[in-house]
């Protein structure tokens, strides 16, 4: 008897340690059943040297990734007018959404975005990316 009494103190033990420390990989899964979406915001600051010619090719090359590459589901981006002065010579932001890490995970080495990501190296200076899931 005393054993099972033993045997179910450590079951107890044991469920309410994991029920208090869920496991992190489980969020993504729960938030895509809420119809969260991936964010993955991807920041520029170029090199002074850097001419506007360039810096429009690269705005055109990003903005043509969405048709080439069917994963992106959302594609935004614009130019910093903050008044704050607090963007550290970062002028670009872009704004792509995929359902699922896996769609992003497809996007990261795909052939176009790395002739993209080719094209912008030599005139970047610094890259700022920050990826999360949205929540309501």
């Amino acid at each position: 008897m005393k054993i099972k009494a033993l045997l179910l103190f450590i079951t107890i033990s044991f469920t309410v340690k994991a029920l208090a420390n869920p496991d992190k990989h489980i969020i993504p899964t729960i938030m895509i059943e809420n119809d969260s979406l991936l964010r993955h915001t991807v920041f520029f600051k170029f090199k002074e040297s850097t001419k506007a010619d360039q810096i429009k090719k690269i705005e055109e090359a990003f903005s043509a990734l969405p048709s080439k590459i069917e994963q992106i589901k959302g594609y935004e981006w614009g130019l910093n007018n903050s008044p704050e002065g607090l963007n550290k010579g970062f002028t670009h932001a872009f704004f792509l959404t995929f359902k699922s890490e896996e769609d992003r995970a497809i996007y990261l080495p795909h052939p176009d975005h790395k002739a993209f990501v080719a094209l912008l190296t030599p005139i970047l200076e610094d890259v700022f990316v920050v990826d999360y899931w949205t929540k309501q």
